[in-house]
């Protein structure tokens, strides 16, 4: 098995001099195609950091973060947004979904910002929805869904581009158990099928305990992976 993600001496601090925080410290770690990880650690230990840095929402300070073999932070910020939208799928906390458009519009947007004809990211937007369990709620507004979902309205769109890489921050973090565990396991039947390498970062465990691998991190290091 190949590796999708090569991450070498990567770290991250915010600020100069005496206000400099150091969040994140020399992280080596390797990312094999379609396996899932759970990263862990108490509040301010580096997770989210690391993610939008995996993610390329951020340069780091130092370090580099390898897709493929190629360095993403060599790419200017025109390439790297391209990158971003072809090859990586974000899930946050919060769904962020436009309220104003259908659970169908919100997951076409990604294909049609990237100029796909708009027959064919409407079909790729419905077999997302349907993947999801949504396919009778496409044409409902996101006020009009339950929080769960919204947040699967939210999965589909991180999918809409068909990503290798899928990064999900506390995916489930604003749901009650039971939505929760049917959003588990729905991620992990999409790993499955789509041949994903999913990221989560999650204070639960249950979610954490369901994923290939589990890495501690530790005031901004690395502590142990399980």
């Amino acid at each position: 098995m190949s590796n999708l993600l090569e991450i070498r001496g990567l770290s991250k601090t915010y600020g100069s001099g005496a206000n400099s925080l150091e969040v994140l410290s020399g992280i080596d770690l390797d990312l094999q195609t379609g396996t899932t990880t759970a990263l862990v650690g108490a509040s301010g230990a580096g997770k989210s950091t690391l993610m939008h840095l995996l993610g390329a929402l951020d340069r780091p300070t130092a370090g580099s973060v390898s897709f493929r073999g190629e360095n993403i932070f060599k790419k200017n910020e025109r390439q790297l947004a391209a990158f971003r939208n072809r090859s990586i799928g974000f899930v946050f906390q919060f769904h962020h979904l436009l309220p104003e458009f259908t659970a169908l519009e919100n997951v076409m947007m990604p294909a049609l910002i990237a100029r796909v004809p708009r027959a064919d990211a409407v079909a790729m937007a419905q077999s997302l929805l349907m993947d999801v369990g949504l396919g009778q709620r496409m044409t409902h507004r996101p006020g009009e869904l339950s929080g769960g979902e919204q947040q699967r309205v939210a999965i589909a769109r991180a999918l809409a581009l068909e990503p290798e890489l899928l990064l999900a921050d506390e995916p489930t973090g604003n749901l009650d158990m039971k939505t929760s565990d049917s959003i588990h396991a729905m991620l992990a039947e999409l790993q499955f099928k789509k041949k994903l390498t999913l990221v989560v970062v999650t204070h639960n465990e249950r979610l954490a305990a369901a994923m290939g691998t589990t890495i501690h991190l530790l005031d901004g290091k690395i502590e142990k992976t399980t």
